[in-house]
């Protein structure tokens, strides 16, 4: 279990992979960017699998369904079932059910993995505000236009409860980072006012969804963004994996307040398969395998040689214990540009 503050990244004797019995992997920047597989991905997620963990794969895109994402890992060579894949528009389906009557019309500003979980919640999607719908939701749709965020904008205008799938504001795709499903649904809190309530990741809807569907013991949350994937695994009290193939740059981790700093760091999903070294104080700082970080003056100093991710490993311990409850704000590119980060 993660600590409310984290001074020091973890270690761990076993392979991540033996020691929780499932892996709540997020896709986007960690399984896959775009279309392409992450290089070590399949290889290493077949491996774990093959040695008895469970994998789960947990995503905020809302625009597809679990067949479809199911059907993509398949594609890659990852054997996936519907049942294996946990969507933020399942969370928001169940948080809406919640609130407002079985049968209930709600005005949908999404994809087909949107109005698919709703149907399953018993709730009727609808396409326009004035077809009175109890909700609206929001959810990521890659070919959403002009009219669709207007019909949001006038529910939301009108009163109508307002429900968002996820606030990702970026997502990783080949080409480099564009916007996510928050883009959108802060161009309707321009138009409307107002905040939706959220069901994806990090917030608790989206971890009480995967838990439920995945009966995970000993879960780890495996994600690239430490505001959604990493926070959502310490608002959820469980161990967490940042793998370094996504949107979170080295100095982004060094600089993360408490609940963005990840059990576990890594370059790619192959750290799933071994052990993780751990960091130990020494000589008034941090070291790990050969390499040793501290804080001189306004600056984070690293020294030594050995696996670039060590240095990391130390240099987060050398940042986060001068940071305490806040942010690193100490230099570090110095230091960074020693492992070539």
């Amino acid at each position: 279990m993660n600590e409310q503050v984290r001074r020091l990244p973890g270690g761990c004797e076993r392979a991540l992979s033996v020691a929780y019995d499932t892996a709540l992997l997020d896709l986007d920047g960690v399984v896959y960017a775009g279309g392409q597989a992450i290089e070590h991905a399949v290889e290493s997620l077949t491996t774990a699998r093959d040695g008895g963990m469970h994998l789960a794969y947990v995503t905020n895109n809302a625009a597809r369904t679990p067949e479809t994402v199911a059907g993509q890992l398949t594609g890659f060579g990852l054997p996936t079932g519907p049942d294996d894949v946990i969507t933020s528009a399942q969370a928001v389906a169940r948080l809406i059910s919640e609130q407002v009557p079985e049968g209930s019309r709600v005005l949908a500003i999404g994809g087909e993995g949107l109005r698919v979980a709703l149907r399953e919640r018993g709730l009727d999607p609808v396409e326009s505000a004035d077809d009175d719908p109890a909700a609206v939701v929001q959810g990521f749709d890659p070919a959403l236009d002009w009219e669709r965020l207007a019909e949001a904008a006038y529910a939301v205008q009108r009163g109508v409860p307002w429900f968002a799938s996820n606030t990702d504001l970026t997502i990783p795709k080949e080409r480099g980072i564009a916007p996510g499903n928050g883009a959108l649904v802060e161009v309707v809190r321009t138009a409307a006012g107002g905040r939706p309530q959220v069901a994806g990741k990090p917030q608790p809807p989206m971890h009480r969804e995967t838990v439920l569907r995945t009966g995970a013991e000993r879960p780890l949350v495996i994600g690239d963004r430490l505001d959604t994937d990493i926070e959502g695994a310490f608002n959820g009290e469980v161990d967490s994996l940042l793998v370094l193939t996504g949107v979170t740059t080295a100095a982004e981790l060094l600089a993360a307040p408490p609940e963005h700093r990840p059990t576990y760091v890594d370059a790619d999903l192959r750290g799933l398969l071994g052990p993780q070294p751990s960091v130990e104080e020494a000589d008034g700082g941090f070291r790990c395998g050969g390499w040793s970080a501290r804080t001189d003056g306004d600056a984070l100093v690293l020294d030594g040689d050995g696996d670039p991710l060590d240095g990391l490993r130390a240099l987060c311990a050398a940042a986060w214990a001068a940071a305490g409850d806040g942010r690193c704000t100490a230099e570090a590119g110095k230091a960074l540009a020693r492992i070539g980060m």
